[in-house]
This record gives structure tokens, C-alpha cells and sequence, in this order.
């Protein structure tokens, strides 16, 4: 899968950033993202965060013979990988140009500079000598691999232990880690990779760059350097021309860098070799942040109790007097029925009183109950919507309509139940 380009408005909004000596995450020009380095419960295993980037190096050793040049030395192999779980522009199985060129780098780095005594790796002359096999894998990508994998290197390197081995005769015996006290590499300095990219022909530089910034570069310088300000390696790719006194430069800042990132590997050497010594709990689990995430388990908030009944009382002191509830308006009227909380119910109504003849004060109550209809209307209705007489007629059709209809249901009502009672009879 192919990266994805940058589009000309994230370029040009770089490049400005950059002229006005401004990054993306709030560094300033020469600022490092933060480090950090966590070493796991075998001996040579190292992960390095250098912000989001992320790199786990692994150092392993086994007996081989040496090469006929070197009799008396042992091998140094790297290997770095770059997978598409780092990256989905990383292929697999795939020998790309960044891959080729982060491993030659390393190697200069690390086995040209001659930090390591191979000498010291001899077994046997001419017959067995330790290969120290240095694998690196980078986990995310997110700018400035060649830094990260140097640091994750020389801190497996430095926090490896080889086993011991007894020779007698021609018969190498190798002990385990139970049976003899493993042994560390002799190693002589650290160098650490500083990178610097320039941008702009070379106007402008920054240290540490992240991944965006390293798309809109023009070129790169890496220098490899110890603490006692040693140049390891250097090399200088994108096509510019630097001059002399943007190397000096360069050189200068990275002494510092060095000195700062040595400090540190030694510092997480250090709390290691104590953990270990103590007994402790080590490796890359203890090392994570204690961030979980549970159920059924929350921080106990305080409450105040204290003069709850008198606080209350005030507040519904000072609350309004509420209005009497009114109703929803129901139109009690002859061939009309409601059913409801609070209401009587009136839907079964008895024939015989349908059929009782109407009184005096029957008369009255009617007349009565439409002057209520009247009045709750006008009471509900605003004053431009106060219904007319023709609204009313329509009021008395309706009502007299649904009446005829209830009547019928009734009915229809009692003609099924008689047809019912007729079954059952017949059942039994």
C-alpha cells in the first residue's frame, strides 16, 4: 500500500510553520520529544518510545565459527524490520530504499564505531565464537526512526548478558542462567543518532523532526556521536549543499543530545540492576501506567448533610403558590360519555333511563350543562376565537349523531350476547 502524498495546502501550512520557528506539537527548533525506555523480564530485550514513535529491539546469542578473516573475533548482526503494523505504507517481505538505508546506518553506528570488544567474544580461536544477533522492529511510525532504533540498540546491547561457558579441552560447556551468573557485553562508548532536517535549502533546521516534517524536508544529516563528543558516523542524503559552519552546528547541538539521552539509558540501567537485585516486579507490564478502566467502582463524592431540613424548607418557601389545576375541558351533554381519572363513568348507560321521560327539572339541568359548555369554552378559548352560534349547531348535530351511533352499539352489543348465551345453551 502506498503512503499517502501530502496535499499542497499541509505542505505550504508546514513550510510556514517552520519559517515562523513553530511545530506542529509545541516543540521548539532543537527539543526532542520525550523518551522512553522499558526493558523486559529477559536480558537484551528493550522497547524505546520517542513520542509516538516506538521500536523494540531484541539481542540473542549463540556459538558459530568466525569468519576467516577474523579468527579471534566474534560477529555483530543486525537486523532492522519495518512491518506494516508500524506503517501502512511499509510492505511486507520488501526490501525498500528507507529500509536498506536504516540498516547500513546502523551498522556504522553501531559495529564500525567499534563500541563493542568482539575480541572479547572469542571462545575458542579459529573455531567458536558468540554471534550477537541484534533484531530491531519498529512498532509505530511516527518520524525519526534512525534515532529511535540507535537508543533501543545500545540499551538492549547494554542490558544484555551473555551465558557463561567452561572450556575443557576441545568440549565447550555452556551453563545456563540458573547455573552461572550470565555476563555482560564489554562495551566501550554509546553512540546515539542525532538527526537534523533542513528545510528550504537549508535555511531553516529542526532536531528530532516527526513524520509530517520529515515529508516536506530537503534533506537530512545524521550524526553519530558518544558523550566525550567523538564523531561515530555522519552522513548527509536529500541532494544539499550544507556548509561548514551548519555541520559545526549541528556537531555542537548533538553533543548535547548525546550527553542528555546517555544520562538516561544510564538512569534506566540503573533502576533496572536495582529491580532485579530487590526482588522486584520488572518488565514491560510493571513499566505501563496503572490506567484501568473498571465497572462498579467509582471515587466516593461528599455531600454536605448538615441543615438539609432547613434548606429544604426555605426553598419551598420561596417557591411559587401553584395554580389550581384545571382540567382539559369536557362537554357533558346529552348522547356524550367520558371515561376517565376522575370522571364518572357513563358509557354504560341503562335503557331504562334512556326511555324515562323528561321532568321539569330534567329540562333544567339540561339547559344548565349547555350554559356550562358556554362558559368553559369561553374561559379556555381566547376572546378571537370565541365560537359562534352556527358552532354550536355543529356541537348539537355532532352530539346527536353520536348518540344514534352509541345506541346502535348497545345494540349490536346485546344481539351478540344473546347469540352467546343461544351457544351455549346449545353446548350443554
Amino acid at each position: 500500500m502506498r503512503d499517502t502524498p501530502l496535499s499542497n495546502c499541509e505542505r505550504r501550512f508546514l513550510l510556514k510553520a517552520i519559517e515562523a520557528k513553530k511545530r506542529l506539537d509545541g516543540r521548539q527548533t532543537y527539543d526532542y520529544r520525550n523518551i522512553k525506555i522499558a526493558f523486559g523480564t529477559d536480558y537484551g530485550c528493550c522497547s524505546v518510545e520517542l513520542g509516538k514513535t516506538r521500536v523494540l529491539c531484541q539481542v540473542s546469542c549463540e556459538l558459530v565459527p568466525p569468519k576467516d578473516s577474523r579468527p579471534t573475533e566474534g560477529i555483530m548482526f543486525f537486523n532492522l524490520e519495518l512491518s506494516p503494523m508500524a506503517s501502512p505504507a511499509f510492505e511486507p517481505n520488501r526490501q525498500s530504499e528507507l529500509l536498506v538505508t536504516l540498516n547500513r546506518q546502523l551498522e556504522r553506528c553501531l559495529r564500525n564505531s567499534k563500541c563493542i570488544d568482539t575480541e572479547s567474544l572469542c571462545v575458542v580461536s579459529g573455531e567458536k565464537v558468540w554471534q550477537i544477533r541484534v533484531d530491531v522492529h519498529v512498532l509505530n511510525h511516527d518520524g525519526n526512526l534512525m534515532d529511535a532504533a540507535s537508543i533501543a540498540a545500545i540499551s538492549a546491547l547494554s542490558h544484555f548478558r551473555r551465558p557463561d561457558v567452561a572450556i575443557q579441552g576441545r568440549d565447550v560447556t555452556v551453563f545456563s542462567p540458573e547455573e552461572r551468573d550470565p555476563i555482560p557485553l564489554s562495551i566501550y562508548h554509546m553512540p546515539i543518532c542525532v538527526s537534523f532536517a533542513f528545510f528550504l535549502q537549508g535555511s531553516y533546521l529542526l532536531v528530532d523532526p516527526c513524520e509530517r516534517e520529515e515529508r516536506v524536508k530537503d534533506g537530512l544529516l545524521v550524526i553519530a556521536m558518544n558523550k566525550h563528543r567523538e564523531i561515530c558516523s555522519i552522513q548527509s542524503s536529500g541532494g544539499i549543499m550544507l556548509l561548514k559552519d551548519q555541520v559545526l552546528r549541528c556537531s555542537k547541538i548533538a553533543s548535547v543530545k548525546v550527553s542528555e539521552i546517555t544520562e538516561l539509558i544510564n538512569k534506566a540501567l540503573e533502576n533496572d540492576r536495582k529491580i532485579r537485585k530487590e526482588g522486584g516486579k520488572f518488565g514491560f507490564a510493571e513499566s505501563m501506567p496503572k490506567e484501568r478502566i473498571t465497572t462498579l467502582k467509582r471515587d466516593d463524592a461528599p455531600v454536605e448533610m448538615t441543615d438539609v431540613k432547613e434548606t429544604a424548607s426555605d426553598i419551598v418557601n420561596r417557591t411559587e403558590t401553584t395554580t389550581e389545576a384545571v382540567p382539559s375541558p369536557v362537554l357533558v351533554a346529552m348522547g356524550t360519555a367520558q371515561v376517565g381519572e376522575g370522571i364518572v363513568n357513563s358509557w354504560a348507560l341503562d335503557e331504562d333511563e334512556e326511555d324515562e321521560p323528561q321532568t321539569e327539572d330534567r329540562k333544567t339541568d339540561e339547559v344548565m350543562i349547555r350554559l356550562s359548555q358556554i362558559s368553559i369554552l369561553k374561559s379556555i378559548l381566547p376572546p378571537v376565537y370565541c365560537p359562534p352560534t352556527y358552532l354550536l349547531k355543529s356541537i348539537n348535530i355532532l352530539c346527536t349523531n353520536f348518540q344514534a351511533w352509541f345506541n346502535s352499539l348497545l345494540r349490536m352489543r346485546a344481539i351478540l350476547m344473546h347469540a352467546a348465551l343461544t351457544a351455549e345453551r346449545i353446548s350443554l
